[in-house]
Parts: C-alpha cells; sequence; structure tokens
C-alpha cells in the first residue's frame, strides 16, 4: 500500500531505528493463534475418544484448519482491505477466540470442524496483517528483522506452544488446551490494541484493490510463492517425522523426544535471528546459505538417520538452516509487491501452509515404499534443490527488472530491493 508523505507510521518508522514492542506482541499474538494448528496432533486420539468418532474421522480436524488458512487468507485480505490494519487485526483475533469457544461449547463432531475451518482462516488473516504491518512499523533497512520476529512466533508455536498445549490436554482435558490458547490470543489482543495505536492509516493512501491484484500478476511474485512452499516443505518433511525418526530408528527412549525436538526450536530461533540480521542487506546470499544447508542437513539425515548421536545434532541444524531462509523468503515477496503488500502477503501465507501440507504426504510416499524412516532427507534434499533453482530464477528475474526499472521499482523503498 503507497502511502503519503505524512503518513504517521512512516513517520515513527523514521525515528524507530530498533524494532517496535508491537512488533514482538505481533509475534507474541502469532505464538498463542498458531499454537493452535499444532496442538491438535498430540491430543487427536483423546478427541476421537471423547466425541465417539474413528481416528481417521478426527484427522479431518487438521485438514480444516490447513484449508482455512490455505483458502481463505487471499479472499479475507480482499475483504478487510480499506480497514485500517489495527481493526483487521483485532477482528481476526476476535473471530478466532469466538471459532475457538464454539467448537468447544457446541456439541458435535460437526460444530469443531466448522470451528476449525474459521480460526484457520482468521489466523492467516491475521498473519498476513500482521507481516504487512510490522514492515510499516520499522525504516525500510530493518524490514527482514521485523518480519523474522513475527514469524519467530510460528516456529515457538511449532516446538514448544503445540507441546505445551498438549500436556495442558493431558491433565485437564483436549478442551483445556484450546481455552488456554483463547485466552492467550484474546490477552495478546488487548495489548496488540494498547501498544498500536497509531496504526490506523491517517493521511495514508486508501488501498487500491486494482493495485493490489495487478500486483499479484508479476510472474517474480510467483516465482517468489513457490519458493516459500518449497523451502518449506523442504525442512517440513523430515520435522514431520523427527519423533519417529528418533525412536524407531534412533532407538531414542520417547520420553526424551521433547528435549531433543526442543533443539529444533532452538535452532530455528537462531536462523531466523542471523536471516533477519543479513536478510535487509544480503537476501540473495542469505537464502543460497539456507538453501544449500537444509540440503546438506538432509543428506546427512537420509544417511545418518538410523545413529542417534548423529541425528541429535542434525537436529537444530534442521532448524536453524530451515528458519534461516525464511527472513529473506518473505522480504522478497514485500519486495516485489512493493505498494501492494496485503494480498500479496496473505497469498504467501497461503503458499508457507501450502508446504506444511504436503510436506508429510510426500514424505510418506518414500515409507510406504517401503525407504525407511531416513529416506524423508532425500525427499528433502529434492525440495531444496529444486528451490535452489527457483531461488536463482528469482535473482535473475530480479537483475533483468532492475535493469530495466519501472515505475514500482523506482518507488521501492531503500533497502528492500533483492
Amino acid at each position: 500500500m503507497t502511502s503519503a508523505p505524512g503518513d504517521s507510521v512512516n513517520e515513527q518508522s523514521t525515528v524507530r531505528r530498533g524494532i517496535p514492542l508491537a512488533v514482538y506482541l505481533l509475534g507474541l499474538s502469532l505464538f498463542a493463534m498458531g499454537t493452535s494448528e499444532f496442538l491438535i496432533v498430540g491430543v487427536l486420539s483423546d478427541i476421537a475418544g471423547d466425541l465417539q468418532v474413528s481416528l481417521p474421522t478426527a484427522g479431518t480436524l487438521i485438514s480444516a484448519f490447513a484449508a482455512g488458512v490455505l483458502l481463505g487468507a487471499p479472499p479475507l485480505a480482499v475483504l478487510t482491505l480499506r480497514w485500517p490494519p489495527r481493526t483487521t487485526l483485532l477482528v481476526c483475533q476476535t473471530l478466532f477466540v469466538v471459532a475457538i469457544a464454539f467448537g468447544l461449547l457446541i456439541p458435535g463432531y460437526g460444530a469443531l470442524v466448522a470451528a476449525r475451518a474459521v480460526s484457520g482462516v482468521a489466523y492467516a488473516g491475521f498473519w498476513a496483517v500482521a507481516s504487512a504491518t510490522a514492515i510499516r512499523m520499522v525504516p525500510p533497512d530493518r524490514t527482514a528483522r521485523a518480519l523474522s520476529v513475527v514469524v519467530t512466533g510460528l516456529s515457538l508455536a511449532m516446538v514448544a506452544g503445540g507441546p505445551a498445549g498438549t500436556l495442558i490436554g493431558e491433565h485437564s482435558g483436549w478442551r483445556a488446551g484450546f481455552w488456554a490458547v483463547a485466552a492467550l490470543t484474546a490477552a495478546t489482543a488487548i495489548a496488540v490494541r494498547l501498544t498500536m495505536p497509531g496504526t490506523d492509516r491517517g493521511k495514508e493512501a486508501a488501498p487500491d484493490r486494482g493495485a493490489e491484484l495487478r500486483a499479484m500478476a508479476r510472474p517474480r511474485l510467483w516465482v517468489a510463492y513457490g519458493n516459500t512452499m518449497l523451502t518449506t516443505a523442504a525442512y517440513m518433511v523430515s520435522f514431520s517425522y523427527l519423533g519417529a525418526l528418533l525412536t524407531d530408528s534412533g532407538g531414542l527412549p520417547a520420553g526424551w523426544v521433547p528435549a531433543v525436538l526442543a533443539l529444533f526450536g532452538i535452532g530455528a530461533f537462531a536462523g531466523l535471528t542471523i536471516g533477519g540480521r543479513t536478510s535487509d542487506r544480503h537476501p540473495f546470499p542469505t537464502l543460497y546459505a539456507g538453501i544449500l544447508g537444509m540440503v546438506v542437513v538432509s543428506v546427512a539425515l537420509a544417511l545418518l538417520g538410523s545413529h542417534l548421536a548423529a541425528t541429535v545434532p542434525l537436529v537444530f541444524l534442521l532448524g536453524l538452516t530451515g528458519f534461516l531462509v525464511n527472513p529473506p523468503v518473505l522480504s522478497r515477496v514485500f519486495t516485489i509487491a512493493v505498494g501492494a503488500p496485503t494480498l500479496a502477503g496473505a497469498t504467501n501465507v497461503s503458499a508457507m501452509q501450502l508446504g506444511i501440507t504436503v510436506a508429510p504426504l510426500l514424505g510418506g510416499l518414500t515409507i510406504g515404499a517401503g525407504l525407511g524412516l531416513p529416506s524423508v532427507g532425500w525427499v528433502g534434499a529434492a525440495l531444496g534443490l529444486v528451490s535452489l533453482g527457483a531461488a536463482l530464477t528469482d535473482a535473475r528475474l530480479d537483475r533483468r527488472a532492475s535493469a530495466q526499472p519501472t515505475a514500482a521499482t523506482q518507488t521501492a523503498p531503500t533497502g528492500l530491493t533483492g
């Protein structure tokens, strides 16, 4: 979205050289909402027993949330395009909390499926607007760093929020974990409202739906979306089967699995921190380093997955390299779609969810073929190599666009070009 010279957010950005507190709260909000996606895996058997449905039927609750994220983000972005960003964030958080409460209070499996789908839409909408809002709250040379702070919430939800919610569910019933998610989301909504008093548009030019849709027609943008999906799937295909790989192939006692998976989270945090600091100045080198690192780690898992002493440090390195690519991948989308970030950002959320969704399916193909659990590493390596091709294509298109500047690239903020 373009901004008038007097836009209050841009004026704040010229003063705030660091990352504002509100950006960290957006990351905390994404942690709260994202925990819902990973929490359900640990309590699925309890839900099936309580609602008297089969386990595969209960598994559609995972698919319903994923479908809400995948399909709901772009339409919601168009619907709320002219709303003030703060209003959209609060509406998404409120809708998320109401959907959870509806699913928990209304008896029956159907109500819970509907609630999961709606909460997925709300989660995707919040994620997209939070990313676009974060980059408006910082100077141009802090864009990737701000995005890394927001995405940190997702990585923490994956490795900490889900297990913590599962633990609550085991001691107090599966509904208790979701009530905890709803309560934390409500608390962060209040905090976001109190810390973002100046993020409504004010003098900022009204968003143009036509400009947003025209931005979606740029081939470079779809190359970036492809890279988002591929890089996400490249690390998620191994992450999805890490628990089984550690216990069945590596011989790790089941009680130690959460501790080892925490290494993935530590690595992810380190990767986001490094990527957030280097991507603003060196987006493509950071992207190449992360992708090549994922390929090497994936091959190592394929070859050494049955050796516990080797697998444990590789879990940390998978988190490091997998999340090192997130800041440059996310910032590339906002670079290409400068001036029209809302719909582009929402579609990028869908691309990331698509990677999360297809990864276990692709890994399951090699396992089902009898190649063993470590074989998912070969799938991750192959996806990484394809994503490297997409990154090289993006870089070539970027150089071509820089050689023939258009009105859009001429007005791109300094520090956002790749």
